[in-house]
């Protein structure tokens, strides 16, 4: 494709590399496209009439299309099948669809990621073409209106999110914490109430989401409530900070499940309550309990941290000291899953990013739809959780399996005998 390119290497679509970016871009969904289609014909070859012909064919390109990418917009001509194999489950003729492409996409997913974070930065509807043609090099489909539309669309879906039933999702472990973001919230307290789970094969799940006001007990109560209605059961350990109000109403609604504390926050706890010069010797000292090879030398460990820093910093102490049971919990469950109990990482490491990309709102907005393009960043990134570490052990931990040092030393079928 040629381009006029003027004294100061720009071109009438923008800058010279832009221009070389969204050709390239064009080549290679085309080249994709192309790829797709010729497999999908190849793995329907044999596929014949009565007459011997072939019932999957090429026939020609659809009409072409603007799809908006990161790289800007880009003019897609997508391949058309001819395909007249008939469904054996429906009795209809079958249809070929893009997995790359889908029948009507206008846009890049990765879009539906930019358009949330703006909205949060404050920007009202009317800024988003002028925002996005900075950072797309076009602003086509990308109007007030449809922004407006999109808007809703989330609110709908958070809502939907919000309803489902949870009967069938039995969440083994549970992350809760509640997440201070600078937005428009209900109160000026409020925040936002996050559970996250993971499934008996493994995975992780975004369970609840909605604000609170100052992760109180009855907004956790609240919550978890709506959860156990909707058909959640109980989990077998609860991951969380020490300050929350969510133990109390977890111990009201779920009181089976077992407390386990976050060691992040319980070190930032007690190193609050030592001077600065004391601060590193005693994290030190802190790593050496949650990193201990069992539960016996990470006791030895307790004590030996209350030994050194008891006389002169009791309140310190006393902050670790009180809450070991619960420090300790993860003790009795597989070894590799340990990483992931210590600590309400999962949750702070998908807000982290949030958190960079909020400030304070000045402009018109509600407090659904703050919520809702919050929904949507956590939604969009669940994509690329991962699983945890031998994800075959969850499901023993729900069948009541027992752990001895994170081995495994009795199987469901021993426990029932």
């Amino acid at each position: 494709m040629l381009s006029v390119i003027n004294a100061d290497g720009s071109t009438p679509n923008g800058s010279l590399i832009d221009e070389i970016v969204r050709e390239g871009a064009r080549r290679m969904l085309a080249a994709a496209l192309e790829a797709e289609v010729n497999a999908y014909i190849a793995e329907l070859a044999d596929h014949r009439d009565d007459q011997g012909r072939r019932l999957v064919v090429r026939n020609g390109y659809h009409q072409p299309r603007s799809v908006t990418t990161a790289a800007g917009a880009v003019e897609v001509k997508a391949p058309r099948v001819n395909d007249k194999c008939i469904e054996e489950t429906t009795g209809e003729r079958k249809r070929f669809s893009s997995a790359i492409l889908p029948p009507w996409a206008r846009k890049s997913p990765k879009i539906s990621e930019v358009l949330p974070l703006l909205y949060l930065h404050g920007l009202s509807s009317g800024d988003f073409v002028p925002a996005l043609e900075q950072f797309l090099g076009s602003s086509a489909g990308l109007s007030p209106a449809t922004v407006t539309r999109l808007t809703t669309q989330w609110q709908a879906d958070h809502k939907t999110f919000g309803e489902r039933d949870l009967a069938g999702s039995d969440y083994v472990y549970v992350w809760a914490d509640g997440i201070h973001l600078r937005i428009r919230l209900a109160e000026a307290k409020s925040c936002v109430l996050v559970l996250m789970g993971v499934r008996a094969d493994g995975t992780k799940e975004l369970i609840a989401m909605a604000d609170g006001y100052r992760e109180s007990a009855e907004s956790w109560a609240d919550l978890l409530r709506d959860c156990a209605r909707r058909g959640m059961r109980a989990p077998v350990l609860a991951v969380g900070d020490g300050e929350l109000g969510f133990w109390k109403a977890l111990a009201e609604v779920f009181p089976e499940a077992r407390h386990q504390r976050c060691w992040v926050h319980k070190t930032a706890n007690v190193l609050n309550a030592l001077p600065k010069s004391a601060q590193p010797g005693a994290r030190k000292a802190l790593q050496d309990i949650y990193n201990a090879e069992d539960r016996e030398h990470a006791l030895k460990a307790v004590t030996a941290f209350a030994h050194a820093y008891g006389a002169k910093w009791p309140k310190a102490v006393k902050k670790l000291t009180d809450d070991v049971e619960e420090l300790l919990a993860f003790y009795d469950f597989p070894a590799e899953h340990w990483i992931h109990l210590r600590t309400t990482n999962p949750i702070e490491s998908t807000f982290a990013t949030v958190r960079l990309r909020t400030k304070v709102t000045r402009g018109a907005g509600s407090a659904a739809a703050a919520l809702a393009m919050v929904f949507k960043l956590v939604e969009s990134a669940q994509a690329r959780w991962r699983a945890v570490n031998a994800p075959h052990l969850v499901a023993l931990v729900r069948a009541a399996a027992r752990f001895e040092r994170g081995r495994l030393v009795e199987r469901p079928e021993a426990v029932a005998a």
